[in-house]
């Protein structure tokens, strides 16, 4: 229903209910507004044969319904004067457009004949008057459009067309009950209006009065006013009074809930009133005093123009948000994480290169090339003093002490030392950080380690970084590069922290066991440094200044009450240990010490001095095998040299002849390198079988079997290719093997003899296992010089480029004893045992 339905030409102003409501006579019935015969009397009325037309704008003039329209048009004033000093009947039409200056082609074609009831001169010039309407014509013809317009009008003749009474009964309740229901939901109607649709008991005045009074639009009114059909124009007002009054209930609703809401907040904003002024009396208000602690923090900070404007802005968001909000707690953690960072905050580094020499010396034994770096950018940055830091990867096996070295280079440039372990991680955010919008987040573990160490410089140890995972959250391998490069990671941005932050000045050092499983773009980022396996000088040296304190701190006895003979150590390292590190020997020292400490603790004699001995008593027998060099005078058995993890060792290749078509079986669990590896050998001693004296029949008359022993341990790599070729050399030919001789190195078809890594623990091993004489590639004779002349005392090395000079070295001219007979004699070979090794 309308709830200020004013109309006149241009505002078309209109009373309420108020014009159409009657008292009740003096019994207390109800006096109705329009009687069936009030009604019937409206449709007697004759209509002028010329009827002047007065456009109205925004509201249509139903038959039956009293309306005050203020007239203001000059054009419309002088129409209405003449009419109400005449019959005082108008044409009442609502206009399609809100012109100033309305046609008759911006009129609607229908309207309604209405009587002038009174006349009104108000004192701003405008004419109000009260009209009712009578009946309902369309426009038959336009008789003039100037002065004003005027029409010849034909009548439209509203029907009811319900037989039964109940229907139309029906009907007009259901419009009551929908109009009540309006009134109920909407407070500005006045409640005299119940009173007034109480008070109408004719069907079609009750659809005119109620259609006059819809809050709908121009157009909508139109309808029901076209419509002549009683029945028809009842359903089409059901239909909009029930759009109304689904918008008034859905109003009442967002009005409800804002006033609960608001209802709330005075109740909030009472209570912290009430808060604010016992903080006030006391003295303290936390979230104030955290905000100040935090921009206190930030006057000392020596940031970038743009992180500082950053600050600023987040602070001054962070008060004006409630401290009982939840992104208060989020943007106080934002905050205080930018004033805890180091920005700019650098230690000062050793430039006192003996004492860093020193330090590092004193920690760890041997690595001369990690501190020879170390010196190299000491000396560089004492120079330049704004040199970028280096991004080091330490790679060897595990138990050297890559990761401790880390530490020790830290002490050794006065620098901050922070580990960060990526074994296993697989989110790109523990890298990155997450971003401010997820519940949670955090900054990246890159920045967390800054902000512990407190530095923008340190030593940031990168652990494991082989062990490196992904998945569907991203590679964290990928946002590592960034990070490790120089020319990016001065502009680093983390996603939570949203601000670049410059990690040029951190020294990264990545640690590795293994270089195949590096992203190739974050290997090329990294300088390389590898780190072998300890030999058993070093491991006896190490034990004596580092571990061995260690242990005997750990388990409270004092230096004077114990001590290690060389003898001893030497013996728990090569019969209680298999490893290229150190950890191991750290335990089994460890497992001799409380050995001790309980006899001590328990007044029992014990042993002072550790000797070999003495070890063998405490810890029993040994528990690793030797490889030991076994003197052998079988044909087809040759030493070769092997690289593990664990460091270098010795490996036999052994092959034997029978009687056959030539099969070649290899066996021991051997890759297919070294399976190929065979396979070339026996090319190249088939193609040169006259130069060794062999006789070309022997290949197709003769399975051979080569194999290599500890079958359980799978095999693999080219290092073997001489070494097979010559025990295939010393099995076709029936010569001895020079003792004491072991060999390493690749072989082509061609013969040329190729280089192969892990030289230092081959060597090594060659050492320990009693080898006099080692043959090997002429081109790794640069990896020999890096290895101390010490360490190779005792060992004969002898370099070659072609098989022929391998076999020249290794095959004796003397025969093995009781050779086989290969000879061919025409009607078959010789006979003879078969040789087996």
């Amino acid at each position: 229903m309308s709830e200020n339905n004013n109309n006149n030409e241009n505002e078309n102003e209109a009373e309420d209910f108020m014009v159409l409501t009657k008292t009740s006579d003096e019994n207390g019935e109800l006096i109705p507004l329009l009687s069936d015969d009030d009604v019937a009397d409206l449709d007697k009325d004759d209509i002028p044969d010329e009827l002047l037309i007065l456009p109205v704008k925004n509201t249509v003039l139903f038959p039956g319904v009293v309306l005050p329209i203020t007239v203001s048009r000059q054009k419309s004033v002088r129409l209405v004067k003449k009419a109400y000093k005449g019959n005082k009947i108008i044409g009442v039409i609502a206009q399609k457009k809100s012109n100033e200056e309305p046609t008759s082609e911006d009129l609607y074609s229908t309207g309604t004949v209405a009587h002038i009831m009174k006349l009104l001169a108000l004192p701003d010039g405008n004419t109000t008057i009260i009209i009712q309407g009578k009946r309902k014509f369309e426009i038959a013809e336009i008789l003039q459009e100037d002065p004003h317009i005027s029409v010849k009008a034909s009548v439209r003749q509203d029907s009811f067309p319900v037989k039964d009474k109940r229907e139309g009964k029906a009907i007009m309740a259901s419009l009551k009950e929908l109009a009540l229901k309006i009134l109920r939901l909407n407070p500005d109607i006045p409640q005299e209006a119940q009173l007034a649709i109480d008070n109408i008991d004719n069907g079609i005045f009750l659809t005119n009065f109620l259609s006059s009074n819809l809050n709908v639009e121009v157009k909508d009114k139109q309808r029901l006013l076209e419509c002549v059909n009683a029945v028809e124009r009842a359903n089409l007002l059901m239909e909009l009074m029930t759009t109304e009054i689904q918008y008034l209930e859905l109003k009442q609703k967002i009005q409800h809930k804002v006033h609960t809401d608001l209802d709330q907040q005075q109740r909030d904003h009472y209570l912290r009133h009430q808060i604010k002024v016992m903080q006030d009396e006391l003295g303290s208000e936390p979230y104030t005093q955290e905000i100040n602690a935090i921009k206190q923090k930030a006057e000392g900070k020596k940031w970038p123009e743009s992180v500082e404007a950053h600050f600023n802005k987040e602070i001054d968001k962070l008060s004006r948000i409630h401290s009982s909000s939840p992104e208060y707690g989020i943007t106080l953690n934002y905050t205080e994480l930018l004033v805890d960072l180091p920005w700019g905050s650098y230690t000062s580094d050793n430039f006192n290169l003996n004492k860093a020499r020193k330090v590092l010396d004193a920690d760890h034994f041997g690595m001369e090339k990690v501190k020879e770096r170390i010196l190299e950018y000491l000396a560089v940055l004492k120079l330049r003093n704004d040199m970028k830091a280096p991004i080091l990867c330490l790679y060897g096996p595990p138990g050297v002490g890559k990761t401790s070295l880390g530490k020790s280079i830290a002490n050794a440039m006065g620098r901050k030392y922070i580990r960060m372990s990526l074994g296993g991680v697989r989110d790109e955010a523990e890298i990155r950080g997450h971003r401010r919008t997820y519940i949670g987040a955090m900054p990246g573990r890159i920045i967390q380690q800054i902000k512990k160490a407190g530095s923008s410089n340190p030593v940031l140890i990168l652990d494991e970084l082989d062990k490196i995972a992904s998945d569907f959250r991203g590679d964290p391998a990928s946002a590592l590069l960034e990070v490790l490069d120089p020319e990016q990671n001065n502009t680093f941005t983390d996603n939570y922290l949203e601000v670049e932050y410059d990690l040029s000045k951190v020294m990264f050092i990545a640690t590795t066991n293994s270089l195949d499983t590096l992203h190739p773009a974050l290997r090329d980022r990294m300088e390389i440094i590898e780190l072998t396996g300890y030999t058993l000088e070093e491991k006896v040296e190490i034990a004596k200044r580092h571990l061995v304190p260690k242990q005997l701190e750990e388990n409270g006895l004092a230096k004077k009450f114990l001590k290690f003979d060389p003898s001893g150590l030497v013996r728990l390292t090569e019969d209680y240990t298999r490893e290229s590190g150190v950890r191991n020997l750290d335990r089994a020292i460890g497992q001799v010490v409380r050995k001790i400490a309980v006899k001590f603790a328990s007044g029992l004699p014990y042993h002072t001095i550790i000797t070999g001995a003495v070890v063998r008593e405490l810890l029993g027998p040994a528990k690793v095998d030797k490889d030991e060099y076994q003197e052998t005078e079988a044909a087809g058995v040759v030493i070769g040299l092997a690289w593990t993890p664990v460091g270098g060792d010795i490996l036999y290749i052994e092959s034997s002849l029978s009687r056959g078509k030539g099969k070649v079986s290899i066996t021991g669990q051997l890759g297919d390198v070294m399976k190929e590896s065979t396979n070339a050998a026996l090319s190249y001693l088939k193609a040169h079988a006259d130069d060794l004296g062999i006789d070309y029949k022997t290949f197709d008359n003769f399975d051979i079997h080569l194999h290599v022993p500890a079958g359980a341990v799978p095999k693999d790599g080219p290092s073997a290719g001489i070494t097979m070729l010559t025990s295939l050399a010393s099995l076709y030919t029936q010569r001895k093997v020079r003792p004491r001789l072991a060999m390493t190195g690749e072989i082509t078809l061609r013969g040329k003899v190729l280089p192969v890594g892990g030289i230092k623990e081959k060597l090594l091993a060659a050492k320990r296992a009693g080898i006099k004489e080692v043959i090997m590639c002429s081109r790794n004779r640069k990896d020999v010089d890096e290895i101390p002349e010490s360490y190779l005392t005792g060992l004969t090395i002898h370099y070659v480029d072609h098989a022929s000079e391998v076999l020249s070295i290794a095959l004796l001219g003397e025969m093995v004893n009781h050779p086989i007979d290969l000879a061919w004699r025409g009607d078959g070979f010789g006979q003879g045992v078969v040789a087996t090794a």
